[in-house]
């Protein structure tokens, strides 16, 4: 037989079997014992929990939860899902004591040295992020389930512009996580269009007894990120932008998401971006202040003027009074 036939022949037996002696199991499978130590090195590598017990009446044997378990992983796999769980828990995944459990039994299906060192992988291995807002748990939670099981819900959505929660019914495709904020994609019924709204601007939300089926294919990232980036296929609609400054802030200001799919033409002191109107009245010019002098505007001009006037009109706030400061 293969090695990972005779592998998988070992774990069989182990499975079946109370304790079994390298030399039974070789005799099992008519093997070397050498080769049988090998082979359990490689399980025990795998992450298959082999418990080995000295003395006279010794032998192999398997952690009695691991026949619970139908999957086993090798070590840079358990890692990887721990690692990847202490992201998911600081961008407040809402299913937190669910992966939590996940992690702990993850821990449990496994041998003593494996887990040694997948604590000493944890330590040390930390995410900083602004703390997640728990009050939205039970929205998100509700909202994954819509999702899946392709309900149509009830939400109270209140915008920034408006005073009061505005009811309407969605048909959600979609949840996104970006910039420490969470976002539902979905058809809007009250405006008939897909938009993005955010969670933690929902007021209410009741799950009908209606349905929807979700466009083929559809990616609520896809359809995210194209309503905060200018659109390529509408060149006649972008503005050209030149920005001088040093090679270093240039190099961060191309990395940026906003900016980074829209470069033209870059040298170690001078980059040209495309930007749509909307853009630089309303992110860009901020965004581009926070370089302070390490950068300069060359055009548009009126890029230079937006920029001049966010800068005045902050700087006349700060001249006033406290008193004559608006409340």
């Amino acid at each position: 037989m293969s090695k990972a036939d005779n592998m998988l022949s070992i774990l069989w037996l182990l499975k079946v079997g109370k304790r079994m002696t390298a030399k039974q199991l070789a005799e099992a499978l008519e093997i070397n014992i050498r080769t049988v130590y090998r082979y359990i090195d490689a399980l025990c590598a795998s992450g298959v929990p082999i418990v080995s017990d000295p003395g006279h009446y010794g032998g192999y044997s398997l952690l009695s939860q691991f026949t619970e378990a139908p999957l086993f992983f090798h070590l840079d796999e358990q890692k990887a899902l721990i690692h990847a769980a202490v992201f998911a828990q600081e961008a407040g995944y809402p299913f937190g004591e669910s992966l939590e459990n996940a992690v702990s039994k993850l821990k449990r299906y496994t041998n003593e040295k494996q887990l040694e060192t997948i604590n000493r992988h944890m330590v040390g291995f930390d995410v900083i992020k602004p703390p997640p807002d728990s009050s939205l748990t039970d929205y998100l939670k509700e909202l994954e389930l819509s999702v899946a099981e392709s309900c149509t819900l009830s939400m109270d959505y209140q915008t920034s512009r408006e005073p009061l929660p505005k009811s309407r019914l969605i048909d959600p495709y979609g949840l996104v996580n970006w910039k420490n904020k969470w976002y539902v994609v979905g058809h809007c019924h009250l405006r008939d269009e897909i938009r993005s709204f955010r969670v933690d601007r929902i007021r209410a939300l009741i799950r009908t007894e209606a349905s929807f089926v979700r466009p083929e294919d559809f990616s609520a990232r896809h359809f995210f990120m194209k309503s905060l980036l200018p659109d390529p296929t509408k060149p006649d609609n972008l503005v050209s932008v030149h920005i001088v400054g040093k090679s270093q802030a240039l190099d961060d200001l191309c990395n940026h998401w906003m900016l980074g799919h829209i470069v033209i033409e870059r040298s170690e002191t001078h980059v040209h971006l495309k930007l749509d109107e909307q853009m630089i009245q309303s992110l860009a010019p901020y965004f581009l202040l926070s370089y302070g002098k390490a950068i300069r505007v060359i055009e548009p001009l009126q890029l230079k003027e937006r920029m001049v006037a966010i800068v005045t009109d902050l700087l006349d706030f700060y001249q006033l009074d406290d008193s004559e400061k608006p409340h």
